[in-house]
């Protein structure tokens, strides 16, 4: 998932959660709060997701498996292969 295009439909989503609380309440002030906690929601929910991504990637680094150890085995070899 791109930074940017999170950005759009993050503010998007907000606005759309602004206009159905004030809507709902008929309160300016209470559709800010409710869009800025969506905002916060969708932040924190972005930020589990990348750490998940960080956190998955480290782990197959270090577990690897057979066929990408031995290409990598293959490209440190001293010797060109015949």
């Amino acid at each position: 998932m791109y930074f940017p295009q999170f950005l759009v439909g993050m503010f998007a989503t907000s606005f759309i959660v602004a206009i159905w609380a004030d809507m709902a309440t008929g309160s300016v002030w209470k559709a800010l709060g409710w869009a800025v906690l969506a905002m916060a929601i969708l932040q924190l929910g972005y930020i589990g997701l990348v750490v998940r991504l960080i956190y998955r990637r480290e782990s197959e680094g270090v577990e690897g498996n057979g066929a990408s150890g031995a290409r990598a085995r293959d490209l440190r070899r001293d010797k060109p292969a015949l």
